[in-house]
């Protein structure tokens, strides 16, 4: 009996914590994004460390989200902005993911390469005289590392804030049983941020 107990405590538990990462994810990629209107949108996709040469597992996962994100509508023309430096000298973030994008995600659109960037203030200082002219603007990573970009493009150009939309990024159960520690580590990399710029939720 005791361990029938157990087993359904840890099971509850376990339940628990998954059901908890869903929603933290879920209401992070809802933070800080509006509706949007206009035909022309960029989507920036955000890289992550990368000093092998070809896109690492997550690069690979940020490029199909970025991917995902763009409009169906053919009305819309999407411009995809790939940021990040490079890290050793080897072969930018953005680079490698450009070149999983056209090769194995096969997309066909306007691309756009910002290779200089090493931190995530850096990656939307350097996109914005590549993002300022559309109307529509998605930012694509891990929920979390999103909103943190999201909240530092309101910070550097409060005009700009207003363009921000959802992006493919978020999915229920896609990373699931993942996602109680992105959600974790979500809550430590978004500690700089204001109350008020982690409760404007859509």
């Amino acid at each position: 009996m005791r361990r029938r107990t157990a087993l359904a405590l840890t099971g509850a538990a376990a339940a628990g914590a998954l059901a908890w990462g869903e929603w933290v994810n879920w209401r992070w990629s809802r933070c800080l994004v509006g509706t949007g209107e206009g035909a022309c949108e960029a989507v920036v996709v955000l890289g992550f460390r990368n000093p092998q040469p070809t896109a690492n597992l997550v690069n690979r996962w940020r490029v199909r989200a970025g991917v995902r994100s763009v409009a169906a509508d053919e009305a819309r023309v999407t411009r995809l902005v790939f940021s990040g430096g490079a890290p050793l000298g080897s072969v930018s973030e953005a680079r490698l993911m450009a070149d999983y994008a056209q090769s194995v995600s096969a997309f066909e659109g306007t691309v756009l390469l910002e290779d200089r960037s090493a931190t995530t203030w850096e990656n939307i200082t350097n996109v914005i005289p590549l993002i300022e002219d559309v109307d529509r603007i998605k930012i694509a990573s891990q929920p979390a590392h999103a909103l943190k970009a999201r909240a530092y493009l309101r910070r550097q150009r409060p005009d700009l804030a207003a363009k921000l939309v959802r992006a493919g990024d978020y999915r229920p159960g896609e990373w699931m049983a993942a996602k109680p520690l992105l959600a974790l580590y979500g809550l430590w990399t978004l500690r700089g941020l204001a109350p008020a710029e982690r409760r404007v939720c859509a």
